[in-house]
């Protein structure tokens, strides 16, 4: 009995793996270091046995061994600058988490959280866990991987990808600053003015010491507006997942 291997599968299955390998590392939610590297192995293998008919277009025959290193080489700067991108958008909820714990005299107590790679604050790395829960009970996961997905037709496997593709670094950057500041605007302007109204307090009555009781006052505006903007984090997800997924579609 004579076994064929399909080599052109067999390297386009090998190829999409190392994309996928490098995309799930560094991309939401899937770098979460709470999930085994045993299941993110194993879902690396079955995605790119699941891509590999479609990556396996890109491939004429067997490749050598020079085109197939520096196709590994290429496969893994593109995994990793797409996982790249959607960090990048994503970690606009952890720069809004910062800014309110920053007003709210959080950062006191900021610890660095290994599973979430995130250091940070309680409000942080609450919305951080929150959104990456949401991700997954959202649907979210899937939209990613679907644009992953796409990106094979762009970028096929035995390919290189445009230099200028980094150019979209600077606007992904300041669309995290802005995001950010939309997120946790309104938290902070509410902070700010209690700042200013306790301020004025001072001045009025200086025996009060009305910046002592401040802290309490400030405590419980983070924790009531915080509440309306957990609210309001489901919507912001599903716009940060968009903005992934456009990312990723605009690589070429």
């Amino acid at each position: 009995m004579n076994l064929t291997l399909d080599m052109a599968f067999l390297e386009a299955a090998m190829l999409a793996g190392v994309r996928i390998v490098a995309f799930l590392i560094l991309a939401p939610p899937f770098s979460f270091s709470g999930i085994p590297l045993r299941i993110k192995g194993m879902l690396a293998v079955a995605l790119s046995l699941l891509v590999a008919p479609q990556a396996a277009t890109g491939i004429r025959g067997e490749l050598d061994t020079g085109t197939f290193l520096l196709a590994i080489v290429s496969q893994l700067i593109i995994g990793g600058l797409l996982g790249f991108l959607c960090a990048m958008v994503f970690a606009a909820v952890q720069s809004a988490g910062n800014l309110v714990d920053l007003f709210a005299g959080f950062q006191l107590s900021q610890a660095f959280d290994p599973q979430m790679n995130v250091n940070g604050a309680q409000l942080t790395r609450l919305m951080q866990m929150t959104a990456l829960g949401l991700l997954f009970v959202s649907g979210g996961a899937e939209l990613i991987l679907n644009g992953l997905f796409r990106t094979f037709t762009a970028l096929p496997v035995t390919g290189l990808f445009d230099v200028s593709t980094g150019d979209k670094l600077l606007p992904g950057l300041g669309q995290l600053f802005i995001a950010s500041a939309q997120i946790a605007g309104p938290i902070v302007v509410v902070l700010f003015l209690a700042d200013v109204g306790l301020g004025l307090l001072t001045r009025v009555a200086p025996a009060l010491n009305a910046f002592q009781l401040g802290f309490p006052l400030k405590i419980l505006i983070t924790l009531l507006a915080g509440g309306v903007l957990f609210l309001a984090l489901p919507r912001v997800v599903a716009t940060l997942t968009d903005d992934m997924i456009g990312l990723m579609g605009g690589v070429h």
